[in-house]
């Protein structure tokens, strides 16, 4: 102590802070081992599923016998225990991280996905997310890049197009909002658009500081709803997101939800996936009004039964449906790597109960459901009539759900049912076997959801 009273000042400060700089260095190295090992526990991870896989599967795979040497000679189970061995440790590790971390914000960045196709109520369920004030809530950003992949020269088959979709959807629930810059036609100039696709359907993007004053002789093709705001300034869209605690986003263009992987297993990302569906037969009845005229074919096939239907029309039907059903069937088969990530949704259900399955939702997301959602829910779940236009969210949704069963030809609903059988049935939508049962309101086509629908 006597020595060191008699070193000068600033020695005593250069000792000080060499102290300090240890302690970092020792953080440092800390948070460098965590990275490391979670790296090593990744790849072994990935090492022990491959081979836990059952030798008849692994024949398939490379159309060879297997033996069941591993069981034999223990490696599997060594590869078991080593692999447990780093779970505990990470587990360890992420506590005392945490613990490092001090008193920050104790809830995580939740990352939400509603994935879903048209007309199947994915507007109207998009807004339990949208009207929470702490979530930045984006609709439909890959409208923009189906429109510039879909029309490149020779067209892109469907998994190049997904694996684009999957590549934009990182950047997005990442607020890397300057993506978007590559699809958005005409280019935005100086980070300024007024072309992002119902911008005002996000209550993030219509909001100050990203609602600037508007601009005069500037034509907003998108525009907020109930402010005047100018071209969207995507740099303080960005920092917006930023800003908000979680983020939510919802796209009717991705059906295949293998292709999602990478973005659950990144660690930047904390994502859970919602898959909406709804009866084929409604979507059927819905688009034919939503896209009139896409759908003339069948307008007079089931009015005047005049010309057949055409072959591709029904197989783009069955392939829509067998699309749905397959992501569902992966979902719901519980992979390692979905685990905990992954709900089924069907719209009937958020039509007949729709602040329980709100509620649900939120609590699968690990989201805390605010009364603002809650009185956004009771406005617009009770309207005395529809809201006017096929687009609208303002419907009696317990009266509204099935309203289809009574305008749609049998024989139509017959060819939905031949098409969609397997889906259907997964999903639990009953068949209706003649006009009568279709259009008997006593009759229910809906058997009850199932609690393993959350995965």
């Amino acid at each position: 102590m006597e020595i060191r009273r008699a070193l000068p000042q600033d020695i005593r400060e250069l000792l000080h802070c060499l102290k300090m700089r240890s302690k970092y260095a020792v953080l440092l190295v800390f948070v460098i081992s965590l990275v490391i090992i979670e790296k090593e526990n990744n790849f072994i991870s990935r090492v022990s599923d491959k081979l836990k896989q059952s030798p008849q599967a692994l024949a398939e795979a490379n159309s060879t016998e297997v033996s069941p040497a591993p069981a034999e000679n223990g490696s599997l189970a060594s590869l078991q225990e080593l692999d447990a061995a780093f779970s505990q440790l990470r587990s360890h590790l992420y506590n005392i991280t945490l613990q490092l971390a001090g008193d920050g914000d104790p809830r995580p960045r939740r990352h939400v996905l509603l994935m879903a196709t048209t007309r199947t109520g994915s507007s109207f369920v998009g807004e339990f997310f949208n009207q929470q004030g702490s979530i930045f809530y984006l609709f439909e950003p890959l409208w923009h890049v189906e429109k510039t992949v879909t029309f490149l020269p020779g067209g892109a088959s469907a998994v190049g197009s997904a694996l684009v979709y999957r590549d934009v959807l990182k950047q997005l629930l990442l607020c890397d909002l300057y993506i978007l810059e590559n699809f958005i036609s005409p280019a935005p100039e100086g980070h300024l658009t007024p072309f992002l696709f119902r911008r005002g359907s996000s209550h993030s993007l219509c909001e100050e500081p990203v609602c600037t004053p508007s601009t005069k002789k500037v034509f907003e093709k998108y525009y907020c709803k109930n402010r005047r705001c100018g071209p969207l300034n995507i740099t303080l869209a960005a920092e917006a997101c930023r800003r908000k605690q979680h983020v939510a986003l919802k796209t009717v263009r991705v059906r295949q939800l293998e292709f999602l992987q990478p973005l659950v297993e990144d660690p930047r990302l904390d994502l859970r996936i919602i898959q909406l569906v709804r009866d084929p037969r409604a979507v059927l009845a819905s688009r034919m009004v939503a896209f009139s005229g896409k759908y003339e074919t069948w307008k007079k096939w089931a009015s005047e039964g005049e010309a057949p239907l055409r072959e591709e029309e029904v197989q783009r039907l069955r392939g829509n449906c067998e699309s749905i059903r397959l992501s569902a069937e992966l979902g719901l088969r519980r992979p390692g790597w979905l685990r905990g990530r992954y709900m089924l949704v069907r719209y009937e259900d958020v039509a007949r109960a729709p602040l329980q399955k709100a509620r649900d939702m939120y609590r699968f997301a690990g989201l805390p459901l605010t009364p603002q959602v809650e009185e956004w829910i009771g406005k617009n779940t009770q309207a005395p009539r529809d809201g006017n236009g096929v687009y609208s969210t303002c419907k009696n949704s317990s009266e509204q759900f099935d309203k289809w069963r009574f305008s749609m030809p049998f024989k139509l609903a017959q060819v939905v049912q031949d098409a969609c059988a397997p889906a259907m049935q997964l999903f639990g939508y009953k068949l209706a076997s003649s006009p009568a049962a279709l259009a008997n309101r006593s009759f229910s086509l809906l058997e009850e959801a199932q609690p393993a629908w959350v995965t």
